[in-house]
């Protein structure tokens, strides 16, 4: 039962933090560029506010779960596939470089805005955007290997 939980926790807050990544680099900014700067990045401010608040529990939630599945369920390293140790890998991949968002260009766009400097908050944004984009590679990548290992 608390596997069971522990699994679909692990399924949903990793759809939640890939999906939303594929949504704002694929539907989301593009759509943005009708706006002008100013209104583009403060809008952009308050989607990466709430969408990195997400991403910090997906993390979290993320990470523990799969813990919980590998030592309490599958009694550790040795008792799973090699795509559970590739999702593992690309997980903490994952996890390092969204704390490297957070921590660098996402701190400067913050204070970027705080100062009215939307070219500033601009090239922040873009750094995000330019990570963002590795994690979604790393999250497609980490789903694939996932479906490909439990069937294959």
């Amino acid at each position: 039962m608390i596997s069971n939980l522990a699994y679909t926790l692990h399924l949903v807050f990793a759809v939640l933090w890939v999906g939303g990544m594929g949504f704002a680099l694929m539907a989301l900014r593009p759509a943005l560029a009708t706006l002008e700067p100013a209104q583009r990045m403060a809008l952009m401010g308050g989607v990466h506010r709430r969408f990195f608040l997400v991403v910090w529990h997906a993390v979290a939630i993320v990470l523990l779960s799969g813990y919980w599945l590998l030592f309490g369920y599958y009694g550790g390293f040795r008792g799973v596939g090699w795509h559970v140790h590739l999702m593992h890998l690309t997980g903490i991949l994952m996890a390092a470089v969204f704390i490297a968002i957070f921590t660098g260009p996402w701190k400067q766009m913050r204070a970027a805005l705080a100062a009215g400097d939307t070219s500033g908050a601009a090239a922040a944004n873009d750094r995000i955007r330019q990570l963002i984009l590795v994690n979604f590679v790393l999250g497609i990548l980490t789903v694939g290997v996932a479906g490909w290992g439990r069937l294959g």
